[in-house]
């Protein structure tokens, strides 16, 4: 049967449900040209130009960012046909409500999401290369893809690490907070940007951190940033691998959604169980995704899932290893693999609806 004969018969069979699907993949297509529109309103500003200002025309706002007001009155007409902006007819005036703003405005904001559409610009221009590695069996790189990944996958998770990193899942741990306030020595494998080793040197100013990637222009931008915050006297980055970073007694090791990433993660944990301390810990934090696909029929489970297909995966699979997990293995696999490396203790210290976050030891 050809495909216009199989359209044909189930055309002919159900035509709502045909209808209703034609229905979503639209409105897919439409939510992904889309989030070009929201990358450009944050990276030029355009949102937090808006936040708090009420109502606005074209011209004010152009006048407020500095933008051509015939691009910004284009773009506003996007934002109010996603519901992102309201239009008020009288005096053709726009205004971003502050529950959006929220959202879309301010990077401090737990809720903060704008950077996510800061990543798809990057993962867009590798699809040739992932078609490639779809053929061949292959992998992308990290360092292959555009800069844009590396700021906004810092943009994306920074916010909610700032706010679950030190008052929730630090804290989940047993006597980790006091043993920070005392003074510990802290490896943050697989940094990026440093942001979440910089929120842990933030409040534990008695403890020394150290944040190791093997990406240096991450690395580098971590250091830029560190010096900015006024941190340097208690933070390092470093560009090395997670199987061969210097070290060992470290009372705190953390992996932060990095180590599925990673070809060999059993190398990884094992050289962390030599590098900790005897009672030390390693913190791992994993995306809060299931390996029985069905459960991740979600927002959240679509948009980690497809992130494993574009990045995690291919990560895993640009160098040789044994074990590609992507970012759905579950608890089961990640925690046979640590038992295996020398880390047996597990336990499950908290949970979002993004993150599990456990503690492991010798």
């Amino acid at each position: 049967m050809t495909t216009a004969e199989r359209t044909a018969a189930a055309t002919g069979a159900d035509q709502d449900r045909v209808m209703e699907f034609l229905e979503q993949v639209v409105t897919d297509g439409a939510a992904a040209m889309a989030g070009l529109c929201t990358s450009l309103g944050d990276r030029l500003g355009i949102y937090r130009a808006m936040a708090g200002a009420g109502p606005l025309s074209s011209a004010e706002l152009a006048e407020r960012t500095g933008l051509s007001e015939r691009y910004v009155r284009e773009w506003l007409a996007s934002q109010v046909a996603g519901g992102y902006v309201v239009h008020h007819r009288d005096g053709d005036r726009y205004e971003l409500p502050d529950a959006h703003a929220a959202v879309l405005a301010d990077p401090d904001a737990p809720t903060y999401a704008a950077g996510m559409f800061t990543m798809l610009q990057a993962l867009y221009g590798t699809e040739d290369r992932l078609m490639d590695a779809f053929r061949t069996g292959g992998g992308v790189a990290w360092g292959e893809h555009g800069s844009a990944l590396f700021e906004g996958t810092a943009k994306f998770f920074r916010p909610g690490y700032a706010a679950s990193l030190v008052p929730e899942w630090l804290t989940a741990v047993d006597g980790m907070v006091e043993r920070l306030e005392g003074g510990a020595e802290v490896a943050d494998i697989g940094c990026g940007y440093g942001w979440s080793t910089m929120l842990m040197a933030q409040a534990f100013p008695a403890s020394h951190f150290h944040g190791f990637d093997y990406h240096r222009p991450s690395v580098e931008a971590a250091r830029r940033i560190a010096a900015e915050q006024g941190l340097a006297d208690r933070v390092e980055f470093d560009v090395a691998t997670a199987q061969d970073y210097p070290g060992d007694r470290y009372d705190l090791v953390t992996f932060f959604d990095c180590l599925h990433d990673m070809s060999d993660p059993g190398a990884a944990l094992r050289h962390t169980a030599q590098a900790m301390a005897e009672d030390g810990t390693c913190m791992l934090v994993e995306p809060n995704a299931s390996a029985q696909v069905e459960e991740n029929a979600n927002p959240i489970g679509r948009g980690l899932t497809a992130a494993s297909v574009a990045v995690c995966l291919p990560a895993a699979m640009a160098e040789p290893g044994p074990e590609a997990l992507g970012n759905h293995a579950g608890e089961d696999a990640v925690r046979r693999i640590a038992a295996e490396a020398g880390l047996p203790t597990w336990q499950l210290a908290a949970e979002s609806q993004v993150n599990r976050v456990y503690a492991l030891a010798h």
